[in-house]
């Protein structure tokens, strides 16, 4: 007997749907069902909860992600944006008076 065509997630779906959208369906589960590695331990133990829900098996680390993957492109450009507008903030925001009083007194001693 011949060996049979291996499919693997497809397995399932027989000959239905066409090539195309089961080679999709394949890389999307493929990607789902990979091992990936925790942003807080390190450790290449997160498992998908439910919908964009990520966990950590080793660290118990529960984080929002996309649906099919931990981390997406458009979660990693949000996260620039966010840490940039941070940083703008903090050069931006008023002087503590802890700060007023050192730059008080360098002042004075150059007088």
């Amino acid at each position: 007997m011949p060996k049979t065509k291996k499919v693997g997630p497809t397995r399932g779906l027989g000959p239905r749907y066409g090539a195309t959208v089961r080679k999709r369906y394949v890389k999307v589960i493929t990607e789902l069902k990979k091992p990936h590695r925790c942003p807080q331990c390190g450790f290449v133990r997160v498992k998908r909860v439910s919908v964009g829900v990520w966990s950590c098996k080793k660290c118990g680390f529960t984080f929002a992600g996309g649906a099919y993957t931990p981390s997406t492109k458009l979660g990693a450009v949000a996260k620039r944006a966010a840490k940039g507008s941070l940083a703008a903030a903090q050069a931006s925001a008023p002087a503590t008076e802890a700060e007023v009083e050192v730059t008080e007194e360098t002042s004075e001693e150059s007088e």
